[in-house]
């Protein structure tokens, strides 16, 4: 049990949980799934172990049974051809041809621009650090499985909270409620659970969804929201079925969001992080731009928009629980039922700023991997590790590890549909950084700038250029300068 100083009750009491399904009662098991991974990394005193788990993760389908190395290799080449038989030069070339940003060169001048403001704020964030930690141990070195650990204790110090400090406020039930209020008083959506519908696993809970004022129907709106054996890790929103006309008739969508939140025990509801909050809320953004879809193709509906767009709706969603006004809704003490105090919420907001330049680099050292791998001839790389390294390096801020490899894990851009569109993280940050300024200028709740968003980009699916969408929305295109102010990367 002395190896598990640090971590957090529920988090012991989750691993204990998982070792008795497992065959392993009175022991404790931790995974590579973001609820054991994540605060293992955090908050675990032992190194070795910390270090341990790190390896595991990052050494996944590299250089075992499983190597993914080859098959990297096939998938580049194999969309490389295909985008030549297509008529471009490369396969960035091919997917960029539909994209917001049009071209592989204004992706790489988009990317550079935010990389000389990054990585100033990102060499201040290690150094600072590096100066904690030796503060704490006596050397200032830190590893990649040290960064979460000794971060986890320079927020506290800065800020004086935690992130187990804000878990009360965040009973997953109360969170929930809040995102439907959210829902309300920005688009006037009432959401009612219903139990006669077929679900596929009993985890899964329905709400029916329908407009307050007129009463008409919306859709259908599931969650599925802790982890088991078979589902995998992360977050996403999926359409079941998308709306749009049928024989004549409006089909009205069923969306889901499913997630992967600590699980409800005997003694303690579900009780989320404040990241974890945002999670929520993104997908939420997500479930709403398929929901409030009104076009008549389902090829055209809801999500079905340029990939460097379709994470705006989803990551504006955010925004509203960095603030009060958004926060007060639904925050309160799962046993004293007390408000979030006020002074929680302002170490909050200051502390959205914690390590904003390592995040950053760390986001764009992605982008510009994936960007690597396919904006040139794939028969030119012999070996995946060594690729990686040239790309990376440049640009990493924390020490490459031998033996690790992020290529054969990265499942956005090999098994998801982000090949060379993992720039548009970034890219979407811009536009819904913009977009919130024009909430704050008129008010977090405006319904008459929720309406605008709502008609000119909710609603319209991919039936109109996403850049021609944005500007009927906010008057012009979006300003890159409202994301670096927003993470402090420069000088209000």
């Amino acid at each position: 049990k002395s190896d598990l100083v640090g971590l957090p009750e529920g988090v012991i009491e989750a691993a204990a949980q998982e070792a008795e399904k497992k065959g392993h009662a009175g022991k404790w098991l931790f995974n590579l799934q973001a609820p054991s991974f994540i605060p293992f990394m955090q908050y675990a005193q032992n190194r070795e172990l910390r270090k341990k788990l790190w390896m595991a993760y990052n050494t996944r389908a590299f250089r075992d049974s499983f190597d993914n190395q080859e098959l990297v290799k096939k998938i580049v080449r194999f969309r490389h051809e295909r985008a030549e038989l297509l008529g471009f030069t490369t396969h960035a070339d091919f997917v960029l041809s539909e994209r917001m940003a049009q071209s592989t060169e204004k992706v790489m001048d988009f990317l550079n621009k935010l990389l000389v403001p990054s990585r100033k704020a990102a060499d201040r964030d290690i150094a600072e650090l590096r100066s904690f930690k030796k503060s704490l141990d006596g050397n200032d070195e830190v590893m990649p499985w040290d960064f979460a650990y000794y971060s986890e204790k320079l927020r506290e110090k800065k800020f004086k909270y935690s992130e187990e400090e804000l878990r009360p406020f965040f009973q997953l039930e109360n969170v929930i409620e809040g995102v439907f209020e959210h829902a309300r008083r920005l688009y006037g959506l009432t959401f009612r659970e219903v139990v006669d519908v077929p679900k596929y696993h009993p985890d899964v809970r329905t709400f029916e969804v329908r407009e307050e004022r007129t009463n008409n129907y919306v859709g259908l709106f599931y969650t599925d929201f802790f982890p088991r054996e078979t589902k995998k890790s992360g977050a996403w929103m999926t359409a079941y079925r998308e709306q749009g006309y049928s024989n004549g008739h409006v089909r009205r969508p069923h969306v889901s969001i499913v997630c992967n939140f600590t699980k409800p025990t005997a003694s303690k509801p579900s009780l989320l992080t404040y990241d974890e909050v945002q999670t929520l809320f993104h997908e939420f953004g997500h479930a709403l731009h398929g929901l409030l879809s009104q076009c008549t193709y389902r090829s055209l509906a809801g999500t079905n928009v340029y990939w460097d767009f379709v994470e705006l709706p989803s990551q504006i969603m955010e925004n509203w629980v960095r603030e009060k006004e958004g926060l007060d809704i639904f925050a309160r003490h799962y046993k004293t039922k007390q408000a979030i105090p006020p002074e929680l919420v302002e170490k909050i907001k200051k502390s959205s700023q914690f390590q904003s330049g390592y995040s950053s680099m760390r986001q764009l050292q992605f982008a510009l991997l994936d960007m690597a791998w396919h904006s040139q001839n794939p028969t030119l790389i012999s070996e995946v590790d060594i690729f990686e390294t040239k790309v990376t390096d440049p640009v990493r801020v924390l020490p490459k590890i031998p033996g690790t490899n992020s290529s054969v894990g990265f499942s956005h851009i090999f098994a998801g549909g982000y090949s060379a569109g993992y720039y548009s993280y970034k890219w979407a940050e811009v536009l819904d950084a913009d977009a919130f300024e024009y909430f704050q200028e008129h008010g977090l709740f405006n319904r008459e700038i929720a309406d605008k968003f709502r008609n000119f980009v909710l609603s319209r699916g991919g039936t109109e250029h996403p850049m021609d969408l944005y500007k009927k929305f906010r008057g012009r295109e979006p300003d890159p300068q409202a994301l670096l102010r927003r993470e402090g990367l420069i000088s209000l």
